[in-house]
This record gives structure tokens, sequence and C-alpha cells, in this order.
């Protein structure tokens, strides 16, 4: 059987390939869809096969993707791109013969008001108008996206957020990266829709206590208007077209858009998520 993996070389996807030799996949059966070789050469020297193709060319990724069994489509990371990238690489999916895609998508989809949400919508309903058996894996957040926080949390001794009394049922990006293993190795799993929530969900009091344990110092949650929110993420040095995204987002958590009870994801990988703390000091 033969695997492939878009975004190899991005932090989930090559956070899959790990997760695929460890589950004993020969290299010789995996393929890497990149953009880059030069990028993935760490992979190539592992035995990886690299299918390089863009996702704007879609003869390249049908290239890339002949004679693969099966496919782990990692979303994009260009947000306002991913429709058209993911449609190229479904269609070439489908000419290339793959059998079986398992795409990672986003949390509680189906009533999610982020501004993710959509293209993620839109991906989902491409996989069901291809014929080709699918599994959606909807991602939780990562408590990896808080990393930022510790630069803050040593310099001001705060957590900053927008989010009042949000909980977030985050987990590593290697939990995630397993239950896809996990799931593009398997059986059954074929028109399934996998919600991947990490345990326990913590508040962002919670997520500031975290923090302040790998910094080894208090670190107590700011709440912040969005406004406030924003200008600060600017002052950190984001763009204010970034912070501005950003900040809005957290009225919508506090709604609970990152916040489930599902256990799929424990289920998938046979053990507990990895903690908030755990996974910032990685």
């Amino acid at each position: 059987m033969r695997i492939a993996v878009t975004g190899a070389t991005g932090h989930l996807g090559g956070l899959i390939i790990e997760s695929l030799l460890q589950r004993g996949v020969a290299a010789s059966d995996l393929v890497a869809v990149v953009r880059s070789a030069e990028k993935a050469q760490p992979l190539s020297d592992q035995g990886i096969a690299l299918g390089v193709a863009s996702y704007e060319d879609e003869a390249a990724l049908t290239a890339a993707l002949s004679g693969v069994d099966r496919l782990v489509l990692v979303s994009g990371s260009e947000v306002g791109q991913r429709v058209a990238q993911h449609t190229n690489i479904i269609n070439a999916a489908k000419a290339a013969h793959v059998s079986f895609i398992a795409y990672t998508s986003l949390l509680n989809l189906d009533t999610s008001e982020l501004g993710l949400a959509p293209e993620h919508a839109a991906t989902e309903q491409l996989l069901a108008d291809s014929g080709i058996d699918h599994t959606r894996l909807r991602n939780g957040w990562y408590w990896e996206n808080y990393a930022s926080a510790l630069a803050s949390g040593e310099a001001t001794g705060k957590f900053f957020g927008a989010a009042g009394s949000a909980k977030v049922s985050g987990a590593a990006r290697r939990d995630y990266a397993e239950a896809a293993a996990v799931v593009v190795t398997g059986e059954n799993h074929a028109g399934k829709v996998y919600e991947l929530a990490g345990a326990p969900a913590l508040t962002y009091p919670e997520i500031a206590a975290a923090v302040g344990e790998v910094l080894g110092k208090e670190v107590t949650y700011e709440n912040q208007t969005v406004a406030e929110y924003q200008a600060t993420l600017e002052g950190f040095g984001l763009p204010s077209e970034v912070a501005a995204m950003f900040a809005s987002m957290d009225p919508i958590i506090e709604q609970g858009a990152l916040y489930s009870e599902s256990t799929d994801l424990q289920d998938l990988i046979g053990r507990p998520s990895t903690s908030a703390a755990e996974a910032l000091k990685a």
C-alpha cells in the first residue's frame, strides 16, 4: 500500500510522516508531496519518494500521486486560496485513481462560525462529490498555537486574549498527526467524521497557568476587548490584518467553537491527548 502526504515539509505533514514510519510503514511506501525538493531533502535521505508539485499545478499533482493508494490531504496554509488548491489535489487524486483520502478539517465544522470554516466546508463537499472514499478528520486547536504566549508571558507575566469564559479542547500537533496515521493505515474509516478534541478542555486562565508552568513563573490571563487585544498583538509585532483576524476569533471561541466533549481523538490514538504544558515545553 502506497501512502502520500501533502504538505510533508510542514509542521503537521512532517509529523504525519513520522507517525507513519513509527507505525511500521516502510519509507519506500511513502510519497511526500512537496513544493521544494531541496527543503524535502531530509525526507528523501530516508528513502521517501518526493512528489514535487505546487498546489496550483494539477498536472504535476497527478504525476506526484501516480501509483498512490491512499492520501492524507493536509489542508493548505494559504487562507483564501485553499478551495482552489484542494480542488486541484482532489482532481489529481481522482485522475491518479487514489482509493482513499483522509482530510484534515476543522472541529465542530457543522456549526463553526470561525473564518476558517467556509474553506473546510467547501473542501468536505468537494470530497463528497468526488466519489473517492474519504474520512474527515476535524482537528481541534493545536496547543502550539499558543507558543507566542511564552514570549509575552516571560515579558509581562500575562496571557492576553478576548475570549472571556471560553474553553478550548486543544491537543498537540503530534496527537492529530498520529490520528491521521491511524486512519490512513487502518480499515473501516471511510465515510467517518471524527471530531478530534483534546481533553481536558482548558479555560484561558488555565492556559495561562500552563504557560506559567513552562516558564517557571506565574502567568495570569488578562481578558481584553477585541480592539484592545488586536492592539496588543500588533504591539508584539503581528501585522495589523493578522492581528485583526486572530482577535476577531476570540469571541467566537468563547461561544464554543473550539470546545467538544468528543473522545474520537483519544479513541483513535489509544492514549490521553497531550497536555498544554507538555506541548508548549516541546
